[in-house]
């Protein structure tokens, strides 16, 4: 368990935080009411407020949680790995580099294989719980006559990771993790998750090196960037100078957090957009929108990834071309 005397003796000695962060991956066991793109960082940590010490739990932070359809896939040619894996977003692949991070940060999820339905596998069946519209826990297909089995069953989950501002919060105990619920109904079993994976990942042992030899960089916002909030003394701000790109030319999304019982609404960059980077620091760029930036960044909002672009396409490698050609024969 995590041992809050040593957090404040920590805080005494002026320690730095390290830069791990724990990833963490739930089964979805229920029906959720909620978000329908992710569940926030803060009802994650609501979540986790009510099973850890309030001298711990001050020190976390949360990303939004991603959900991942349990489903085969095969590894990106960026990845560290590659190959098809079953069952790939049903758990956590070992991340040795920057771009392993991101595999299911993105709802796209481009891992999944193209020999079969990709676009009805990640898509969420939708069913409706005493009159909310609800994502179901499981997604049940059926399948072609003379087929082994007459019906696919595709379990959902969802992909989030946490740090914190002093090292002895982490990493969070596994029976903390395990049972939290997330978002609306939660007294009738909705939102009711058990873990199946988490890992501790320590940023700066990561393999960055597929930044060094792009041409240029882009910025993709991974989770809303916040330009405005109604929280008290929240401060307002504008895109990052190092973004080739005004706010008047960006998709804007309104959002909201609950803190203590109060909505506040908040005026934000939609995530999915990407824009040049312009800045000169790309590494700690990198490191930082992993650990997010901007207001509410605790709470899961202003998650980047930074991304080289080549002026000429490069050509695949031998490897990548075996792996395509092992997907097209599944």
């Amino acid at each position: 368990m995590v041992d809050s005397t040593a957090v404040h003796r920590r805080l005494r000695e002026g320690v730095q935080a390290v830069t791990r962060i724990q990833q963490v991956h739930w089964e979805l066991q229920m029906d959720y009411i909620g978000h329908p793109y992710y569940v926030s960082g803060n009802a994650i940590l609501h979540a986790l407020g009510q099973h850890l010490p309030h001298e711990v739990h001050q020190h976390l932070h949360a990303s939004h949680g991603m959900f991942v359809p349990g489903q085969f896939g095969i590894f990106p040619d960026k990845h560290s790995k590659n190959g098809i894996c079953p069952y790939l977003g049903s758990g956590l692949p070992d991340v040795e580099s920057y771009d392993d991070l991101f595999l299911m940060r993105n709802p796209t999820h481009r891992w999944l294989l193209d020999s079969r339905p990709r676009e009805a596998l990640n898509t969420h069946d939708i069913r409706t719980q005493s009159g909310h519209l609800a994502l179901s826990h499981e997604t049940i297909m059926g399948r072609s006559e003379g087929a082994r089995k007459q019906h696919q069953t595709t379990k959902w989950y969802i992909n989030a990771y946490l740090h914190a501002d002093d090292p002895d919060a982490l990493p969070v105990d596994e029976p903390v993790l395990d049972s939290l619920q997330f978002g609306g109904k939660r007294n009738y079993g909705y939102g009711i998750t058990r873990l199946k994976d988490t890992q501790v990942v320590d940023i700066d042992e990561l393999d960055y090196s597929q930044l060094t030899d792009g041409d240029s960089f882009l910025v993709e916002v991974i989770t809303p960037f916040v330009l405005e909030s109604e929280y008290p003394s929240a401060a307002d701000q504008d895109v990052p100078w190092w973004w080739n790109e005004s706010r008047h030319n960006l998709r804007e999304r309104d959002e909201k957090i609950l803190e203590k019982g109060e909505l506040y609404r908040l005026k934000t960059v939609d995530h999915g957009q990407v824009v040049k980077y312009e800045g000169d620091r790309l590494f700690e760029t990198a490191k930082n929108g992993i650990l997010r930036i901007g207001t509410h960044s605790k709470y899961g909002f202003g998650e980047l990834r930074v991304k080289p672009v080549w002026s000429c396409p490069r050509q695949p490698q031998s490897s990548e071309k075996s792996n395509r050609a092992a997907e097209r024969k599944n």
